[in-house]
């Protein structure tokens, strides 16, 4: 969510000035007025304390205040997810506002950051002869609680001025941390343990990642520029970019920079471990130029550009709807949908959805005034028209005082008056899957 300089600095101003429990629930209440407005229910004391002593009540009650799912990723493999319930939910979107108003991101950061897009970060790295990936070992799950709260003590959150300063940043640290089975290298060996770390799920856990990150992006930034390259940072994915991949060392030798065991390798590596994160050493990857060239799975060899199987398959399931009828398209959607996902968890998914979202995605990519968006987007609108005219006859047929009801009337034929921002979208769908972005696009 946006927020005007006006709120901004109010919150700012609460922040810095907070020293109870009574002050942090004044700053919750108003960051939930700015997503609520007049429909605000206020947080209660009783609340507050129910999430703040989450671990207490689950050791006395058995209380589940996360639901885990797991969605499917590009390499085959399973993402968990731990999506917070309702009540815990709330209080984290309003924290969420409360510190992206405090903190700002690094410039290198490009993940979940105000006005920066995946887009922003793949032209970095436009027409270069190297493009550099490697990816974070469970980047989320790596940052613990006591971390969390380690950094919430220094600037510019400074909750560690006061003692109860210091009882905030463990309220802090409780709303946004969630006891987890995770895997640690221990004496060099990885071995699963008990504890409590940042979800991924949570609202927080973005922006509390990137604050947890500066110290490694201001240290990468400092290695780029020594070997002259490009970096930037897209929550675990680490990019690196040149021109070049030659390298004069300290002995006078050439080498070459991103091959294993090089100057540049041992300082990155280096870097990484030093701010307990790990290397997913599958993910390490060197595109050279005259091949296809990747970052966050935008193609970035002569510009940025999406892959060519993303836009085929939108032209497959508007053809087919075309000519086979929707029935026939949506079998066929189904099918691959089901191949890609591997489980429903809400139900059947809408093919329409599916290609909306898709097609928001492209738009955001390629732009508005893109000759393939535009063309694939006029066929689109003319069969989501043609079913919607189908369906209304439908219930017309069925009974005609239905359609006086706006709650009888299909979603598609309902006007989306609160269509969310693109790039909130976006990002949820790199973040949590398609699935939950369209639960962002529906109506109230």
């Amino acid at each position: 969510m946006k927020i005007n300089q006006k709120n901004r600095n109010k919150i700012v101003k609460l922040f810095n000035n907070m020293n109870s429990k009574s002050d942090f629930l004044i700053l919750l209440n108003f960051s939930k007025s700015l997503i609520y407005g007049n429909k605000t229910i206020p947080f209660t004391e009783k609340q507050l304390n129910f999430y703040i002593n989450i671990d207490l009540v689950r050791k006395s009650r058995s209380i589940q205040t996360y639901t885990v799912f797991t969605i499917k990723k590009k390499s085959g493999k399973t993402r968990t997810i731990h999506a917070p319930i309702k009540g815990l939910k709330e209080f984290q979107k309003c924290l969420n506002i409360v510190l992206s108003a405090v903190y700002m991101p690094h410039k290198s950061a490009y993940g979940f950051v105000l006005d920066k897009s995946i887009v922003d970060n793949a032209r970095n790295h436009i027409k270069k002869n190297y493009v550099y990936n490697i990816d974070l070992k469970d980047f989320f799950p790596s940052v613990d609680a006591r971390r969390v709260w380690g950094r919430l003590l220094t600037k510019p959150f400074n909750l560690g001025s006061s003692v109860g300063r210091k009882q905030i940043a463990n309220m802090i640290k409780a709303i946004c941390c969630n006891n987890m089975t995770v895997e640690r290298l221990i004496d060099e060996e990885w071995v699963t343990v008990e504890t409590s770390v940042l979800p991924q799920g949570a609202a927080t856990s973005p922006i509390i990642t990137n604050a947890i990150c500066e110290k490694l992006d201001i240290r990468l930034t400092g290695l780029s520029n020594r070997f002259g390259l490009e970096y930037s940072r897209y929550a675990d994915d680490i990019t690196f970019s040149s021109m070049h991949n030659v390298y004069v060392n300290e002995n006078g030798e050439k080498e070459s920079i991103y091959e294993k065991d090089s100057s540049f390798d041992k300082e990155l590596r280096r870097i990484i471990k030093s701010q307990n994160f790990h290397i997913n050493e599958k993910k390490v990857r060197l595109q050279k130029r005259g091949y296809k060239q990747e970052v966050t799975g935008l193609v970035v060899n002569e510009k940025v550009n999406i892959p060519r199987f993303y836009i085929k398959e939108i032209r497959q399931w508007l053809y087919v709807w075309e000519t086979k009828g929707y029935d026939k398209a949506y079998a066929f959607f189904l099918n691959k949908y089901l191949r890609n996902k591997g489980e429903l968890k809400n139900g059947k998914p809408s093919m329409q959805l599916v290609i909306e979202g898709k097609l928001l995605y492209l738009k955001m990519i390629k732009g508005e005034n893109n000759q393939s968006f535009k063309k694939l987007k006029n066929r689109f609108d003319v069969l989501s028209n043609n079913r919607d005219e189908i369906i209304r006859k439908e219930y017309i047929e069925k009974s005609p005082a239905l359609i006086l009801k706006e709650e009888f009337l299909p979603y598609q034929i309902k006007k989306k008056s609160n269509s969310k921002n693109i790039s909130t979208i976006i990002e949820t769908i790199f973040s949590d899957g398609l699935e939950k972005a369209m639960e962002l696009y529906k109506p109230e």
